[in-house]
């Protein structure tokens, strides 16, 4: 904290407060969040966890840059990027709502930062206008992912996560399996918000925030309604009678134009199973004017199609490779005496695999001889850092068969790598580190595609 001067307070919450200061070092303006009892509390500690890990993984425009992270006297600092202020004080000097121009910037960019998350399995679990920054050339950054959580992880969901206002019925019934759905229920609640300025369902507890939603969009599911009616937490409550409910229609008669009704409505359709997702949203026709909203569309299609020719070589790699070994089985004596399985590692690196396992063998004698120096590990990370004449694969493991198809190794490698100093050793995370270990994953990953290509060149 000693080379950050504080400026002033931005902010103060029920786990700490917002400070904004100037980073000695460089003169830039950082906010800093300061938590409260770190040590004490475990609902902290484990929020502050997940903020971080969060954080560091979902690099996005519209998302809040962290810094670093660092302890100083038992407490947490986390170092934020510095935003003028918040949608909350935006709607505030606005209090009739924003103007549709200014609505469907925001809606854009907040949609474009949840579909990003949602890229990632994570659901934020905590949108509102307190959580949405704007800085003066209107750009948004979403912030607070404490209660941000992976859907990839066995646990069971919470269901107190997201302010009540902005809760889907499955989070208000207290379902303990639920999706991406619940971001989108509280994108539909937010920009009915920033329209008039009124909340869309402003119950005062869980039973009137159902309510209020069914006197609204109508009655619940059959199934939601199953589940209210054996929740111990609504035991003996009933709902009054619900004639006929108001609509969307008619609450935003006037004020949103009909394709932003209809975007409003997918949003907040009652079964999570119908609501529109991310894509869905920016593929309504409320975008089709909207030029960046198109741009954006064809670059999740091309993420999509890439993931999805990415199984398909997967898969074809898969069969290629059993048909391979098939072929040796018949053909080749000595494999069929010992047929070991292709480890885990190089699983679906055919080409890397042909090369190291299904070399052809003309001469028995000189077979036998070469296949104790084969050496098979459990892990890329334990392969020898050895250079041969021709191509490496893997950390430094090469094959370069020569014209006798015996390999020749030469003196061990020697990788120099770049030393990180850390003076404090409180710190921990630090945006300098991070980017490190970031580039030397994706050296990784394209690691065995730059070999394949240095494969198929070989052969030609």
């Amino acid at each position: 904290m000693n080379k950050y001067e504080v400026k002033g307070v931005v902010g103060e919450g029920a786990y700490g407060i917002v400070l904004k200061c100037e980073n000695k070092e460089n003169n830039q303006i950082v906010a800093i969040k300061k938590f409260k009892e770190t040590e004490e509390n475990e609902i902290v500690k484990k929020s502050i966890q997940r903020e971080v890990k969060m954080l560091r993984l979902l690099k996005h425009p519209n998302i809040i840059d962290l810094f670093e992270a660092f302890k100083r006297k038992g407490r947490i600092y986390l170092v934020f990027e510095y935003v003028e202020k918040n949608l909350l004080e935006v709607l505030q000097a606005s209090p009739n709502g924003l103007d549709q121009g200014y609505l469907k910037k925001i809606a854009f960019q907040l949609l474009k930062a949840i579909e990003f998350i949602h890229y990632h399995d994570i659901v934020h679990r905590d949108i509102k206008p307190e959580n949405i920054l704007i800085d003066n050339e209107n750009n948004l950054k979403l912030i607070d992912f404490g209660f941000a959580r992976s859907l990839n992880l066995p646990d069971t969901l919470t269901d107190y996560v997201a302010t009540r206002w902005y809760r889907s019925p499955e989070l208000l019934l207290n379902y303990q399996t639920y999706g991406k759905g619940v971001d989108l229920w509280a994108i539909g609640c937010l920009l009915c918000e920033l329209t008039d300025g009124e909340p869309m369902f402003p119950g005062e507890n869980e039973t009137d925030q159902l309510y209020l939603i069914q006197k609204t969009l109508g009655n619940l599911t059959h199934e939601q309604m199953e589940v209210f009616q054996k929740n111990p937490r609504f035991l003996g409550m009933k709902f009054p009678e619900i004639g006929k409910p108001e609509t969307i229609e008619r609450r935003y008669l006037g004020k949103l134009p009909q394709k932003a009704i209809g975007l409003v409505k997918g949003l907040l359709r009652m079964d999570p199973k119908e609501r529109f997702t991310c894509l869905d949203a920016l593929k309504h026709p409320y975008f089709a004017d909207y030029p960046e909203a198109q741009e954006y569309i064809k670059q999740i299609e091309s993420r999509q199609n890439h993931v999805q020719n990415d199984g398909n070589i997967k898969r074809d790699s898969v069969l290629s490779q059993q048909k391979q070994q098939t072929q040796i089985g018949h053909t080749n004596q000595i494999r069929t005496k010992n047929i070991k399985p292709v480890p885990n590692f190089l699983s679906g690196h055919v080409l890397m695999q042909s090369t190291a396992y299904n070399y052809k063998i003309s001469d028995q004698h000189t077979a036998e001889r070469e296949l104790p120096n084969m050496k098979k590990t459990t892990s890329v990370d334990k392969l020898p850092q050895t250079q041969y004449n021709g191509f490496s694969i893997g950390n430094g493991f090469s094959f370069a068969p020569s014209k006798n198809q015996q390999l020749k190794a030469t003196q061990p490698l020697k990788q120099s790598q770049p030393q990180i100093k850390i003076q404090n050793l409180n710190i921990i995370y630090n945006t300098n580190t991070y980017n490190y270990q970031s580039q030397q994953q994706q050296q990784q990953q394209q690691f065995p595609q730059q070999q394949q290509r240095k494969i198929i060149k070989k052969k030609n």
